[in-house]
C-alpha cells in the first residue's frame, strides 16, 4: 500500500518537512549517507529530482547540481538503484522522485515507466514537462502501478489546472508559491499571504498540500506554516549547502545536518483542530 506523505508531522502539529536533492549531488556513495541523515532528522520527505540539463524553471544552483550530478554518469537507472538500495534502511522518510518527460520519460511507454519506478520503492513520481497528450495514459499507469502522483500548480495558475492538479494529487500537491527560476526569493508577501489559496486548495483535495520556491530559511517555515500548508519544500538553499562544502573540500553531510537542525519545525495548528479542542458554546 503506497506511504502516506507527513502523516508523523501532522500527527504532532508540526510542518511537514521536504527538500529537494538531485541524484548524484554529492554521489551516490556520499548522498546515500546524507539520506541517512534526513531520515534520522525527521524529515519527511526527499524530492529526489533525475538530473537533466538546461531546467527551464531552476536557477542557477540547481543547474549546476544537475551538471555536477550528470557529470556523475547518473541518470534513470542510477537513481531508481539509488532509491532500491537506501528504501530497506529508511525508518520514516519517503522519496518521491521527480523526472523530466523529455529527458528521462519519454524513452518507455507510461506503463513501462511507471511500473520502473514503482519497483524502485519510490513513494510518488512528479513527472516534469509531461505533455498534455499523455496525462491521460500516465495517470492511468502511475494508477495500475499503485504509484502516488505529485501533481503541481501555481496561485496564478487558471481554475482548470488547479481543479485538475488537486483532483490527481495522490500523493501530495506542490504549490508552487511563485512564477521564476528557483532559488530567486520569496513571493510577494511572502508565503503566509498564500493562506487564502491554500484554503481555497482544501476544498478541492484531501492530499497534504507543500508549498516550495523561496523557502531557505527558519522564518520561511514560519510562514509557510502560517499559510496553512501541511509542509514546506526546501531546494536551491539547501542544495547551495552542498555545493559551498564540496567547494570547499568539506564533508557536505555534516553541513546538511547543521543546515537541517537549523530550520526548525514550527508548529502549526489546524482550524478543525482548534474547534474540536475548544468547541464553541
Amino acid at each position: 500500500m503506497p506511504a502516506e506523505f507527513f502523516p508523523e508531522a501532522r500527527a504532532r502539529g508540526e510542518l511537514g518537512l521536504a527538500v529537494f536533492l538531485n541524484a548524484g549531488d554529492p554521489p551516490l556513495p556520499v548522498l546515500t549517507d546524507l539520506v541517512a541523515v534526513l531520515d534520522e532528522s525527521d524529515v519527511d520527505c526527499l524530492e529526489l529530482a533525475v538530473p537533466f540539463p538546461g531546467s527551464p524553471t531552476d536557477g542557477p544552483v540547481v543547474r549546476r547540481s544537475a551538471d555536477r550530478a550528470l557529470a556523475e554518469g547518473v541518470g534513470l537507472a542510477e537513481t531508481l538503484a539509488f532509491v532500491a538500495a537506501v528504501r530497506p534502511t529508511l525508518k520514516r522518510l519517503r522519496i518521491a522522485v521527480l523526472a523530466d518527460w523529455s529527458h528521462s520519460l519519454r524513452h518507455a511507454p507510461p506503463a513501462g515507466y511507471a511500473r520502473t519506478v514503482a519497483d524502485s520503492g519510490a513513494d510518488a513520481l512528479l513527472a516534469h514537462g509531461l505533455p498534455p497528450r499523455l496525462r491521460t495514459a500516465h495517470r492511468e499507469a502511475l494508477r495500475d502501478a499503485g504509484l502516488p502522483e505529485v501533481t503541481t500548480c501555481y496561485p496564478e495558475s487558471s481554475p482548470a489546472t488547479v481543479a485538475e492538479a488537486a483532483a490527481h494529487a495522490t500523493g501530495y500537491l506542490y504549490l508552487v508559491a511563485r512564477y521564476g527560476r528557483s532559488g530567486a526569493g520569496t513571493p510577494p508577501g511572502g508565503h503566509a499571504a498564500l493562506a487564502p489559496f491554500v484554503g481555497a486548495l482544501r476544498d478541492l483535495t484531501a492530499s497534504p498540500i507543500a508549498v516550495g520556491f523561496g523557502v531557505s530559511a527558519a522564518e520561511d517555515l514560519v510562514s509557510v506554516a502560517l499559510s496553512g500548508a501541511d509542509a514546506a519544500i526546501v531546494g536551491s538553499a539547501g542544495v547551495a549547502v552542498v555545493e559551498r562544502a564540496r567547494e570547499a573540500g568539506t564533508d557536505p553531510v555534516d553541513a546538511y545536518r547543521s543546515f537541517i537542525a537549523a530550520l526548525g519545525r514550527p508548529i502549526t495548528p489546524r482550524p478543525e483542530e482548534d474547534t474540536r479542542d475548544h468547541p464553541q458554546t
